[in-house]
């Protein structure tokens, strides 16, 4: 597993842990497609649990967990992401959209200021921002709802997250808020684990023998 520079996973990468079904779409802008167009390819696969926010308490929601995929490609001052998602989970009620989804998320970014990278996104969620580190390893992206209906729970996605290079690993949290009066109230919070992976060659055949 080679070291790789990720940014905003699962996302993102967001990826958001219970909102509906993405409504919003991101057209591409090239009308071309090649297997290898010279890109930072890099995928992660892991797994999400989920928490509901309970009389000051989190409790676990395990209908709400799901199996997550991300493939990102990184050129010049652009990311994009495509994730899937499927809640495995046989008594999940559809409340958070459909059991599998796609979605996709573009991140614009520059050269680092005072020792940040401001990153742009604009997502199947929405759009939103993000501060990390020059070396993409710390972030909180920040995602608004856009048109919050009356009566949602949530009206803010945040997404602290930590890229473990070495370990090949990304932790995030996908934190859903719902703001008042200038305060943050946490409604639900997805727990995210995923391996990193990049480009390699196999010196064999992946096949798994039951001894």
């Amino acid at each position: 597993m080679k070291k790789a520079l990720l940014f905003m996973g699962a996302i993102l990468t967001m990826l958001a842990a219970n909102c509906g079904a993405p409504k919003q779409v991101v057209v591409p802008l090239n009308d071309s497609i090649h297997l290898d167009d010279h890109a930072c390819t890099l995928m992660w696969n892991g797994i999400s649990k989920a928490y509901r926010s309970e009389n000051d308490a989190w409790k676990r929601v395990e209908p709400y967990d799901y199996r997550f995929n991300v493939v990102r490609k990184r050129y010049e001052g652009l990311w994009k992401s495509v994730r899937t998602r499927y809640r495995i989970h046989p008594e999940y009620d559809d409340k958070a959209g459909d059991r599998n989804q796609t979605m996709n998320v573009e991140i614009m970014y520059g050269e680092p200021v005072d020792g940040k990278v401001h990153a742009r996104i604009n997502s199947s969620l929405g759009s939103g921002s993000g501060t990390p580190d020059p070396t993409f390893r710390n972030a909180v992206p920040s995602l608004p709802v856009p048109n919050p209906k009356k009566g949602i729970l949530y009206t803010k996605l945040k997404i602290p997250q930590q890229n473990k290079y070495e370990a090949g690993l990304l932790t995030e949290t996908v934190e859903l808020i719902h703001e008042k009066n200038g305060r943050e109230i946490p409604f639900m919070t997805n727990e995210e684990s995923a391996y990193i992976f990049s480009k390699s060659k196999l010196d064999q055949a992946p096949i798994i023998v039951n001894h």
